[in-house]
């Protein structure tokens, strides 16, 4: 349990919008020092010089953090400027949907390479320094936390590959508490598993590269887009309140992290069908017009 942040330091992928933007801000009023790291330039720059202005110490860094060259030579930054991070959010995330058999392996390489390989990339580079300097001093506490989403507990239709690398995420995060737990009882680790939040992920194609330009959008993939476009944007918990909930939770050793804890009913529903080897149970139960307008989407000539 950390409840000291003074003079601290934090990498945040994905630093730009979103979680890591406001991760960052609550970071800069707690005395932190701040390593940004995003893929957008602009974004970047603005968050930068936004929180170098609010007094925080910034290390700003544009990478691709599904690049593995890229990220060890972001580890090698950080301990030049800072040293070992006391905090590491491997919170950099895309989002992809449509029906699973109709994305295209650009698809997967990219949203696995930056949702999955991303947070890999991170808890790799930046694990090992967190542990020497633990070694190093006995008062030193880390910790780490990677964004998931409630699609790494769920499986909601027309979101494959989304749901696929955020159970990766998930299955990452739980088995990095347990080694860590193993080696060090000064770091520790959490997964943040938010629901429909207003946060750039749902036009994360803005930052697809080049050489993984998609082909021309299918209907499943139009549809998928348009309803993860209002369910983002309706959503009523903002990404700040869901990046005090993850400095509460890290204050409190609280590993799950939810931004809808009432979402959880739909995790017990699946854990259910698992444990009865029961078929999997209609995601739209609740609310069946839902299911019935996808359906008709999808099946209009």
């Amino acid at each position: 349990m950390i409840t000291d942040f003074n003079n601290k330091t934090a990498v945040l992928t994905g630093a730009g919008s979103g979680f890591g933007l406001e991760c960052a801000r609550i970071g800069a009023r707690l005395g932190m020092n701040l390593v940004l790291v995003d893929v957008q330039q602009d974004a970047l720059d603005r968050a930068a010089q936004e929180l170098q202005a609010a007094g925080a110490p910034v290390l700003a860094q544009r990478v691709d953090v599904s690049n593995a060259a890229a990220m060890d030579a972001l580890g090698q930054a950080v301990q030049a400027r800072f040293g070992a991070p006391h905090f590491v959010f491997n919170n950099a995330g895309v989002g992809s949907g449509g029906l699973i058999w109709e994305n295209s392996a650009k698809d997967w390489d990219w949203v696995l390479g930056v949702n999955v390989m991303g947070v890999a990339h991170g808890v790799r580079v930046f694990t090992p320094m967190m542990l020497a300097a633990a070694a190093q001093d006995p008062a030193w506490q880390g910790h780490i936390v990677n964004t998931a989403s409630m699609a790494g507990l769920l499986n909601a239709p027309n979101m494959g590959i989304y749901n696929v690398s955020k159970h990766a995420v998930v299955a990452l995060s739980e088995t990095l508490y347990q080694d860590l737990a193993l080696v060090t009882d000064q770091i520790s680790a959490s997964v943040l598993c938010p629901y429909f939040v207003p946060t750039g992920i749902s036009q994360s194609h803005r930052n697809r590269p080049a050489d993984a330009a998609p082909a021309k959008p299918t209907r499943s993939q139009l549809i998928g887009q348009a309803m993860s476009d209002k369910a983002v944007g309706s959503g009523r918990v903002s990404a700040a309140d869901v990046a005090q909930k993850v400095f509460d939770a890290m204050a409190a050793g609280q590993f799950y992290i939810y931004s809808h804890p009432k979402a959880i009913g739909s995790v017990q529903v699946r854990m259910e069908d698992i444990m009865l080897a029961r078929n999997p149970t209609d995601p739209f139960a609740h609310k069946p017009e839902l299911g019935l307008e996808l359906k008709r989407a999808l099946r209009a000539g």
